[in-house]
Protein backbone atom coordinates (compact mmCIF):
# COMPACT_ATOMS: atom_id res chain seq x y z
CA UNK A 1 0.00 0.00 0.00
CA UNK A 2 2.79 2.44 0.90
CA UNK A 3 4.58 1.76 -2.41
CA UNK A 4 1.35 2.36 -4.33
CA UNK A 5 0.95 5.70 -2.57
CA UNK A 6 4.59 6.56 -3.29
CA UNK A 7 4.22 5.89 -7.01
CA UNK A 8 0.89 7.73 -7.15
CA UNK A 9 2.65 10.72 -5.56
CA UNK A 10 5.04 10.58 -8.51
CA UNK A 11 2.22 10.95 -11.02
CA UNK A 12 2.17 14.42 -12.64
CA UNK A 13 -1.58 14.18 -13.24
CA UNK A 14 -2.34 13.20 -9.64
CA UNK A 15 -0.09 15.98 -8.30
CA UNK A 16 -1.69 18.60 -10.56
CA UNK A 17 -5.25 17.63 -9.74
CA UNK A 18 -4.59 17.27 -6.01
CA UNK A 19 -2.71 20.56 -5.67
CA UNK A 20 -5.51 22.40 -7.48
CA UNK A 21 -7.81 21.81 -4.52
CA UNK A 22 -5.66 23.07 -1.66
CA UNK A 23 -3.25 25.50 -3.35
CA UNK A 24 -5.50 28.58 -2.88
CA UNK A 25 -5.80 27.95 0.86
CA UNK A 26 -2.05 27.39 1.21
CA UNK A 27 -1.34 30.62 -0.68
CA UNK A 28 -3.76 32.54 1.57
CA UNK A 29 -2.13 31.19 4.73
CA UNK A 30 1.35 31.96 3.40
CA UNK A 31 0.39 35.56 2.58
CA UNK A 32 -1.21 36.06 6.01
CA UNK A 33 1.82 34.69 7.89
CA UNK A 34 4.31 36.71 5.80
CA UNK A 35 2.38 39.97 6.22
CA UNK A 36 2.04 39.37 9.97
CA UNK A 37 5.75 38.64 10.31
CA UNK A 38 6.78 41.68 8.27
CA UNK A 39 4.60 44.08 10.26
CA UNK A 40 5.72 42.53 13.55
CA UNK A 41 9.40 42.53 12.66
CA UNK A 42 9.71 45.83 10.80
CA UNK A 43 7.30 47.98 12.81
CA UNK A 44 6.63 46.45 16.23
CA UNK A 45 9.78 44.60 17.36
CA UNK A 46 12.17 46.78 19.41
CA UNK A 47 15.35 48.18 17.86
CA UNK A 48 18.63 46.45 18.63
CA UNK A 49 20.72 48.07 21.38
CA UNK A 50 23.88 48.17 19.20
CA UNK A 51 22.70 48.04 15.59
CA UNK A 52 19.56 50.12 15.94
CA UNK A 53 16.98 49.59 13.21
CA UNK A 54 19.52 48.22 10.72
CA UNK A 55 19.18 44.82 12.37
CA UNK A 56 15.63 44.52 11.01
CA UNK A 57 16.98 43.25 7.70
CA UNK A 58 17.42 39.88 9.44
CA UNK A 59 13.67 39.36 9.02
CA UNK A 60 14.37 38.96 5.30
CA UNK A 61 17.99 37.79 5.36
CA UNK A 62 17.69 34.90 7.81
CA UNK A 63 14.54 33.27 6.33
CA UNK A 64 15.92 33.64 2.79
CA UNK A 65 19.18 32.01 3.90
CA UNK A 66 17.31 29.16 5.60
CA UNK A 67 15.26 28.43 2.50
CA UNK A 68 18.26 28.74 0.19
CA UNK A 69 19.87 25.85 2.07
CA UNK A 70 16.73 23.79 2.67
CA UNK A 71 15.63 24.34 -0.93
CA UNK A 72 18.90 22.93 -2.20
CA UNK A 73 18.31 19.72 -0.27
CA UNK A 74 14.78 19.53 -1.71
CA UNK A 75 16.19 19.97 -5.21
CA UNK A 76 18.90 17.34 -4.65
CA UNK A 77 16.49 14.83 -3.09
CA UNK A 78 14.09 15.28 -6.00
CA UNK A 79 16.98 14.65 -8.39
CA UNK A 80 17.99 11.53 -6.46
CA UNK A 81 14.43 10.18 -6.59
CA UNK A 82 14.43 10.74 -10.34
CA UNK A 83 17.73 8.92 -10.79
CA UNK A 84 16.73 5.98 -8.60
CA UNK A 85 13.01 5.49 -9.31
CA UNK A 86 12.78 7.19 -12.74
CA UNK A 87 9.86 9.39 -11.64
CA UNK A 88 9.06 12.17 -14.10
CA UNK A 89 7.51 14.38 -11.43
CA UNK A 90 10.65 14.39 -9.30
CA UNK A 91 12.69 15.81 -12.19
CA UNK A 92 10.03 18.47 -12.68
CA UNK A 93 10.27 19.39 -9.00
CA UNK A 94 14.06 19.54 -9.27
CA UNK A 95 13.92 21.86 -12.27
CA UNK A 96 11.28 24.05 -10.61
CA UNK A 97 13.23 24.31 -7.36
CA UNK A 98 16.39 25.62 -9.03
CA UNK A 99 15.25 29.17 -9.96
CA UNK A 100 13.42 29.61 -6.64
CA UNK A 101 16.53 28.58 -4.73
CA UNK A 102 18.73 30.83 -6.87
CA UNK A 103 16.44 33.80 -6.19
CA UNK A 104 16.45 33.15 -2.45
CA UNK A 105 20.24 32.77 -2.41
CA UNK A 106 20.59 36.06 -4.28
CA UNK A 107 18.25 37.76 -1.78
CA UNK A 108 20.31 36.35 1.09
CA UNK A 109 23.54 37.67 -0.45
CA UNK A 110 22.01 41.06 -1.27
CA UNK A 111 20.47 41.63 2.15
CA UNK A 112 23.70 40.43 3.77
CA UNK A 113 25.63 43.01 1.76
CA UNK A 114 23.19 45.77 2.74
CA UNK A 115 23.52 44.78 6.40
CA UNK A 116 27.31 44.47 6.10
CA UNK A 117 27.88 48.08 5.02
CA UNK A 118 26.83 49.75 8.33
CA UNK A 119 28.07 46.79 10.41
CA UNK A 120 31.44 45.96 8.81
CA UNK A 121 31.99 49.12 6.79
CA UNK A 122 31.88 47.26 3.47
CA UNK A 123 29.31 45.54 1.30
CA UNK A 124 31.43 42.47 0.62
CA UNK A 125 34.23 40.50 2.24
CA UNK A 126 35.56 37.13 1.15
CA UNK A 127 34.19 35.64 4.34
CA UNK A 128 33.84 31.84 4.56
CA UNK A 129 30.05 31.97 5.00
CA UNK A 130 29.50 34.56 2.26
CA UNK A 131 31.85 32.84 -0.19
CA UNK A 132 30.21 29.45 0.30
CA UNK A 133 26.79 31.08 -0.21
CA UNK A 134 28.08 32.51 -3.49
CA UNK A 135 29.13 28.99 -4.50
CA UNK A 136 25.60 27.87 -3.65
CA UNK A 137 24.22 30.46 -6.07
CA UNK A 138 26.53 29.15 -8.80
CA UNK A 139 25.37 25.58 -8.10
CA UNK A 140 21.74 26.61 -8.50
CA UNK A 141 22.59 28.43 -11.73
CA UNK A 142 24.52 25.37 -12.92
CA UNK A 143 21.51 23.11 -12.43
CA UNK A 144 19.38 25.65 -14.30
CA UNK A 145 21.86 25.86 -17.16
CA UNK A 146 22.02 22.09 -17.55
CA UNK A 147 18.26 21.98 -18.12
CA UNK A 148 18.81 23.83 -21.41
CA UNK A 149 22.20 22.37 -22.37
CA UNK A 150 20.77 19.13 -23.80
CA UNK A 151 18.20 18.46 -26.50
CA UNK A 152 17.00 15.45 -24.51
CA UNK A 153 14.89 16.29 -21.44
CA UNK A 154 15.93 13.00 -19.84
CA UNK A 155 19.65 13.69 -20.30
CA UNK A 156 19.26 17.24 -18.99
CA UNK A 157 17.38 15.99 -15.94
CA UNK A 158 20.01 13.36 -15.14
CA UNK A 159 22.88 15.84 -15.52
CA UNK A 160 21.11 18.37 -13.31
CA UNK A 161 20.40 15.72 -10.69
CA UNK A 162 24.05 14.63 -10.58
CA UNK A 163 25.27 18.22 -10.14
CA UNK A 164 22.65 18.83 -7.45
CA UNK A 165 23.78 15.76 -5.53
CA UNK A 166 27.47 16.63 -5.81
CA UNK A 167 26.72 20.16 -4.61
CA UNK A 168 25.16 18.97 -1.36
CA UNK A 169 28.67 18.84 0.11
CA UNK A 170 28.56 22.64 0.17
CA UNK A 171 25.55 22.83 2.52
CA UNK A 172 27.26 21.62 5.74
CA UNK A 173 30.23 23.82 4.82
CA UNK A 174 27.94 26.86 4.74
CA UNK A 175 26.32 25.94 8.02
CA UNK A 176 29.55 25.17 9.90
CA UNK A 177 31.76 27.79 8.28
CA UNK A 178 31.44 30.23 11.19
CA UNK A 179 32.60 27.46 13.55
CA UNK A 180 35.39 26.00 11.42
CA UNK A 181 37.12 29.21 10.28
CA UNK A 182 37.77 32.72 11.49
CA UNK A 183 34.94 34.74 10.00
CA UNK A 184 33.34 38.16 10.31
CA UNK A 185 29.92 36.62 9.97
CA UNK A 186 28.14 36.28 13.28
CA UNK A 187 27.33 32.78 14.61
CA UNK A 188 23.92 31.25 13.97
CA UNK A 189 21.11 33.06 15.75
CA UNK A 190 18.93 29.95 15.91
CA UNK A 191 20.31 26.57 16.95
CA UNK A 192 18.48 23.34 17.74
CA UNK A 193 20.88 22.59 20.58
CA UNK A 194 20.52 25.85 22.51
CA UNK A 195 18.22 28.78 23.14
CA UNK A 196 18.18 31.62 20.56
CA UNK A 197 20.83 34.31 21.08
CA UNK A 198 18.35 37.18 20.68
CA UNK A 199 15.59 38.65 22.84
CA UNK A 200 12.25 36.89 22.66
CA UNK A 201 10.56 40.08 21.38
CA UNK A 202 12.87 39.98 18.36
CA UNK A 203 12.95 36.20 18.01
CA UNK A 204 9.20 35.59 17.76
CA UNK A 205 8.64 37.73 14.64
CA UNK A 206 11.73 36.10 13.10
CA UNK A 207 10.21 32.69 13.75
CA UNK A 208 6.96 33.81 12.13
CA UNK A 209 8.90 35.06 9.08
CA UNK A 210 10.77 31.76 8.77
CA UNK A 211 7.47 29.86 8.82
CA UNK A 212 6.04 32.33 6.30
CA UNK A 213 9.02 31.85 3.97
CA UNK A 214 8.64 28.07 4.14
CA UNK A 215 4.96 28.41 3.23
CA UNK A 216 5.83 30.83 0.43
CA UNK A 217 8.46 28.40 -0.85
CA UNK A 218 5.90 25.59 -0.90
CA UNK A 219 3.45 27.74 -2.88
CA UNK A 220 6.11 28.89 -5.35
CA UNK A 221 7.44 25.36 -5.85
CA UNK A 222 3.97 23.96 -6.45
CA UNK A 223 3.13 26.71 -8.94
CA UNK A 224 6.39 26.23 -10.85
CA UNK A 225 5.95 22.45 -10.84
CA UNK A 226 2.37 22.72 -12.12
CA UNK A 227 3.59 24.93 -14.95
CA UNK A 228 6.34 22.44 -15.80
CA UNK A 229 3.81 19.59 -15.74
CA UNK A 230 1.63 21.34 -18.30
CA UNK A 231 4.64 22.05 -20.50
CA UNK A 232 5.99 18.49 -20.46
CA UNK A 233 2.61 16.73 -20.52
CA UNK A 234 0.98 19.02 -23.09
CA UNK A 235 0.53 16.16 -25.58
CA UNK A 236 -1.27 13.87 -23.13
CA UNK A 237 -5.04 13.45 -23.24
CA UNK A 238 -5.69 14.75 -19.73
CA UNK A 239 -3.83 18.03 -20.37
CA UNK A 240 -5.62 18.53 -23.68
CA UNK A 241 -8.94 17.95 -21.90
CA UNK A 242 -7.89 20.52 -19.31
CA UNK A 243 -6.86 23.15 -21.86
CA UNK A 244 -9.57 22.74 -24.52
CA UNK A 245 -12.54 23.92 -22.38
CA UNK A 246 -10.52 27.01 -21.38
CA UNK A 247 -9.63 27.69 -25.02
CA UNK A 248 -13.29 27.43 -26.09
CA UNK A 249 -14.39 29.82 -23.33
Amino acid sequence: MSWQWFHRLGSPRWFYQTSTRWLPLLALIAAAVLISGLVWGLAIAPADAKQGNSFRIIYIHVPASFLALAGYYIMAIAGAVGLIWKMKLSYMVMKSAAPIGAALTFIALLTGAIWGKPTWGTYWVWDARITSMLILLFLYLGVMALQYAYHSIDAASKAGAILALVGTVNIPIIYKSVDWWYTLHQPATIKFTSAPSMHIDMFLPLLVMIIGFYLFYAVALILHTRSEILRRERKTAWVRELIEPEARS
